[in-house]
């Protein structure tokens, strides 16, 4: 496949290029943005098992990572605060080594069947209080470190993306079996996959016993 490069006739370089393509934005849009977490943040947080955060390293590199755990796992420490458990994982550390050199963070709330999401922006750091660790264990077992994020921009996101891509819509779910699985895909990118459909289905087995032990 041949790389793409943009012509440079098409690229849009500066912001008042930007918005002359688009018309004014809607004084609602502009008004909602809220500095703190009112009611219905906190409502909308406590009933969010999943969310995605943004860092960026401070080179300015993105990284966007997946956080999911039983409903309300966000705790709300107060009206300007948040904590996130960090859960065992690939030990890569993407989003915690970006912290430490770059504290801005974005979060975006998902809750299945909502096609709305709340959006916050914040400042982030690292924490190991044992007591707010202690109130975000489950299965007993307690998270070695916390996200704080110090929230300075809140808002509702409207449902237009979520309308869209049917996210929601069983008639639009794709069987996950139409492509390889994730140990596959990965083998096939790095040292290369078995090509004994057996060893293959031992190693997806081997992966779904990890799962089982390790999500904790």
């Amino acid at each position: 496949m041949k790389k793409f490069k943009a012509d440079p006739k098409f690229t849009i370089s500066d912001e008042q290029s930007l918005r002359s393509l688009f018309g004014a934005t809607h004084d609602l849009a502009v008004r909602k943005c809220q500095a703190s977490l009112d009611a219905h943040a906190q409502a909308f947080i406590r009933r969010s098992p999943f969310i995605c955060i943004g860092t960026q390293n401070a080179e300015g590199k993105a990284d966007v990572s997946p956080r999911g755990d039983p409903v309300g796992f966000v705790r709300v420490l107060d009206q300007h605060t948040l904590a996130i458990p960090d859960r065992p994982g690939n030990n890569r550390l993407d989003s915690l080594v970006n912290i430490l050199a770059n504290p801005s963070v974005g979060l975006l709330f998902i809750i299945p069947g909502f096609d709305d999401t709340l959006r916050v922006n914040g400042r982030a750091s690292l924490i190991n209080d044992p007591e707010i660790l202690e109130s975000m264990s489950v299965q007993d077992l307690i998270p070695k470190l916390a996200i704080v994020v110090e929230v300075n921009e809140v808002f509702l996101h409207c449902a237009k993306a979520f309308r869209r891509s049917h996210l929601w819509n069983p008639d639009h779910f794709q069987d996950r079996g139409e492509m390889p699985s994730l140990v596959k895909i990965i083998l096939d990118q790095t040292t290369g996959a078995p090509s004994d459909d057996e060893e293959m289905r031992k190693l997806d087995d081997d992966l779904e016993e990890d799962y089982r032990k390790t999500l904790y």
